[in-house]
């Protein structure tokens, strides 16, 4: 189960909503998920695929 998942049971909506004190004071205890968004990873393959690019292009002169 994912944090974002998580129901408040003051008020019955997602915590990461915030709806309520409640949920909103859980939600900053909540330690925050690390790791990589899509747009990271997005981000990534760019430029592995723009460095090959300099690379061939180097290489072929």
């Amino acid at each position: 189960m994912t944090y974002d998942r998580l129901v408040c049971a003051n008020c019955a909506a997602p915590v990461a909503e915030g709806r309520c004190p409640v949920c909103r004071a859980n939600r900053e205890r909540l330690p925050q998920p690390t790791g990589l968004t899509p747009a990271m990873l997005l981000a990534v393959v760019v430029a592995l695929v723009a460095a090959m690019a300099l690379l061939v292009a180097v290489r072929g002169l």
